[in-house]
C-alpha cells in the first residue's frame, strides 16, 4: 500500500501514511476543509456565505 499523500510506502505504525508527517498534512487538509465535496444546492451557498458573514461580524466586533 502506498501513502496517500507522497506514495511512498507505508509504514505500519502510521499507515495508511508513511510517516507522522503525512499523517499531519492529511490531518490539516481534513482541518482546513480540503476534503469538503462542492455544493450547487443554492440553499447551501446561501448558508455559507450567511455563516462567512457572521463570523466576519463576530471577529469585527473583538477588540483588537
Amino acid at each position: 500500500m502506498s501513502c496517500p499523500i507522497c506514495q511512498r510506502k507505508s509504514d505500519r505504525e502510521y499507515r495508511p501514511f508513511c510517516s507522522k508527517r503525512c499523517a499531519d498534512v492529511d490531518l490539516a487538509k481534513w482541518l482546513g476543509g480540503g476534503y469538503a465535496i462542492p455544493s450547487d444546492d443554492p440553499d447551501d451557498i446561501e448558508e455559507a456565505a450567511q455563516a462567512a458573514a457572521d463570523a466576519f461580524e463576530e471577529v469585527m466586533r473583538k477588540p483588537h
